[in-house]
């Protein structure tokens, strides 16, 4: 899905407004809980932890790992286990 959003001249030509504006729609999100920590790491395409690292930057510190979280980590683990791609 694209989305696109329009921005008036001064706020466009502010530093990477495109990428900011994107990271402040996930990060609300994430702190709304409509995305959960993993979803809201993949829309910014950051690892888990760069989004930990982006979170603290801006003086978010809950730790909101949760069930989604655990779910989505167990079903690439046993994906990566049936790929063969770590041991049993």
């Amino acid at each position: 899905m694209v989305i696109t959003v329009q921005l008036p001249d001064d706020i466009a030509l502010h530093g990477d407004a495109q990428r900011e504006a994107l990271e402040a729609l996930a990060i609300e999100a994430y702190r709304s809980g409509s995305l959960s920590h993993h979803q809201a790491a993949s829309l910014l395409r950051m690892s888990r932890m760069q989004f930990e690292q982006l979170l603290s930057q801006r003086g978010i510190e809950e730790n909101a790992y949760g069930v989604d979280d655990l779910e989505n980590d167990l079903h690439n683990l046993e994906r990566l286990r049936d790929q063969g791609l770590l041991a049993s």
